[in-house]
């Protein structure tokens, strides 16, 4: 690709496309976790015992393969996970 006339950088150009194909993959990956864990609130408020170990078994899996990825820091999955066991276990 030759420069541009307009005075940007075709590096500069290539980051922009770069970011935005980044943003949208890691809005994707935020919306199944913010989905997942309503799931999981949802069971804790109703009480079921079994579909809650289920969806947190889920849930932590969504939030690792997104720490994984880098959408989320590894402490920051790490913090859900263990409040979100922490209410499996005050519940059961």
């Amino acid at each position: 690709m030759a420069k541009l006339k307009t005075g940007r950088h075709t590096s500069a150009l290539k980051a922009a496309r770069q970011a935005l194909r980044r943003a949208s993959h890691n809005h994707g990956i935020n919306k199944n976790i913010k989905q997942v864990t309503k799931e999981y609130a949802a069971a804790v408020k109703t009480g079921d015992a079994a579909k809650t170990t289920e969806l947190l078994s889920k849930a932590a899996s969504t939030l690792d393969k997104a720490a994984k990825k880098g959408t989320i820091h590894w402490k920051t999955a790490a913090r859900r996970k263990s409040r979100m066991a922490k209410m499996t276990a005050k519940k059961a």
